[in-house]
């Protein structure tokens, strides 16, 4: 089984690279892919770079020219909810792209034309095996829900108000959806888990720089435990 491992940034996947062993380093589409072991499992660790597309281009070639079998989203989000706070982490049980708007059509908002599903379903095994890794941590809640993506920061209150009451969603950012639909074309089961930077929603807010070595932390944490288990 070949894992592949997507983080949108430097940060998000630094400790991942800084255990890697076997380390082969390939560049595609100006993206380095390392290709080694990790706590006893074969992956390929990226960084895919901000955004839809860098994340939709980078699934692509995990999936076409590494043949990965499992991939595995790890990031920063915003908390959407009251009882959601900074350092708390959201496993995606589904995602849904919120910038995507035909609704003049008749479609729901984050509904893409012509295709049959609303939403893109995180694989059952993979969610079970990264909320297990959580209940292990206690010095954060973990909550499962969907995430919605789009190429746009949100730190309108009115804006994530919205998102909730439109799409039920915990948590959103600006890659898991994208990637989520290039999974859901290649048939290749997956899982988008996100560390809560910030949640306007309550007014929580912490430091970014004091942010990303806990965020980073839990991620590396939860993914370790994950590849340990399967």
């Amino acid at each position: 089984m070949v894992i592949g491992i997507i983080g949108a940034m430097d940060e998000e996947v630094e400790i991942l690279l800084n255990n890697i062993e076997k380390n082969k380093k390939q560049v595609k589409a100006g993206m380095q892919f390392n290709v080694g072991e990790l706590w006893g499992k074969e992956v390929v660790v990226v960084r895919s770079g901000i955004g839809k597309v860098n994340a939709a281009i980078c699934t692509q070639i995990l999936i076409d020219d590494y043949k990965v079998d499992r991939i595995i989203n790890v990031g920063v989000a915003g908390g959407i909810g009251k009882n959601i706070y900074p350092g708390d982490v959201i496993v995606a049980d589904s995602l849904v792209q919120h910038d995507v708007d035909t609704s003049v059509f008749g479609d729901r908002f984050g509904q893409i034309p012509r295709l049959e599903t609303f939403d893109f379903k995180c694989d059952e095994e993979l969610i079970k095996l990264a909320m297990d890794a959580c209940k292990a941590f206690k010095n954060y809640n973990s909550f499962v829900g969907r995430i919605v993506s789009g190429d746009q920061f949100i730190a309108d209150i009115d804006k994530i108000t919205w998102l909730k009451s439109e799409f039920d969603a915990v948590g959103c950012e600006m890659e898991g959806g994208s990637i989520a639909q290039v999974c859901y074309l290649n048939k290749t089961p997956f899982v988008v888990i996100r560390s809560i930077s910030d949640n306007a929603s309550n007014g929580a807010h912490i430091d970014y720089e004091k942010f990303i070595p806990i965020g980073v932390k839990n991620s590396t944490n939860i993914l370790k435990s994950m590849l340990k288990a399967m």
